[in-house]
């Protein structure tokens, strides 16, 4: 009974400890990759890459989420939509370092507040964390994006 009682008091505890860390987001940031054509359906999803018109397995599940962003930095495009550079904690850049040493070759495609802006090509091994989008973004992505991470060297406001 006592270690019933126990369990109860754990399980509550590790509940409300992990609904305290979600906070609630404005910006849906994911980073999916290339997938085996081969691979089901459970795991992959099959689509038409937005610059090379080609049909691609993509993995469903994402590999970067908004989750890794630190800090990102926009800027004005040369085609009228906004660019913006990334900047990923330190689980993100493990991620991200791990996927262009395994998946050099292959696409990363990027979908912002479900999206897609952009597909990145892994051309070399990508150790030091950012993301860099050239254009594709729109100004209610930027501002969603001010609502929930700081510009790149300010720090974030509590």
């Amino acid at each position: 009974m006592k270690s019933i009682f126990a369990s109860l008091i754990v399980a509550l505890l590790a509940i409300s400890a992990t609904a305290k860390e979600r906070v609630p987001r404005h910006c849906i940031f994911r980073v999916h990759a290339e997938a085996n054509p081969h691979d089901t359906a459970t795991f992959s999803s099959s689509v038409r890459a937005l610059f090379s018109g080609k049909q691609v397995s993509i993995e469903r599940m994402p590999r970067l989420s908004e989750r890794d962003v630190v800090a990102f930095y926009p800027y004005s495009a040369s085609d009228g939509s906004y660019g913006a550079l990334f900047q990923l904690d330190e689980r993100g850049r493990i991620g991200l370092d791990a996927l262009s040493i395994e998946r050099r070759g292959s696409l990363l495609f990027v979908l912002i507040n479900g999206r897609p802006v952009t597909e990145l090509q892994i051309d070399q091994r990508v150790s030091d964390g950012p993301i860099y989008i050239a254009s594709g973004l729109t100004k209610a992505d930027i501002d969603s994006m001010k609502k929930d991470w700081p510009l790149i060297g300010e720090k974030k406001k509590r």
